[in-house]
């Protein structure tokens, strides 16, 4: 899985935001050791963020 950029380029909201959130999901992915990780050759960022743009998963910030 490459990395979304089309997604990311075209994405209308605080891109910081969605980053941060990427991060965040790629550290539990891996820290789970997902099989979804082995499955895209271990690009845990790249499935992270490609989650999070398809709203596979969705995501909030704490304030």
């Amino acid at each position: 899985m490459i990395f979304p950029l089309e997604e990311l380029i075209s994405f209308e909201d605080n891109v910081y935001e969605i980053t941060s959130a990427a991060s965040h999901r790629a550290y539990q992915l891996s820290m789970i050791e997902d099989p979804i990780i082995e499955e895209y050759q271990d690009k845990v960022v790249s499935v992270a963020a490609h989650q999070l743009f398809t709203k596979e998963i969705g995501y909030s910030l704490e304030g």
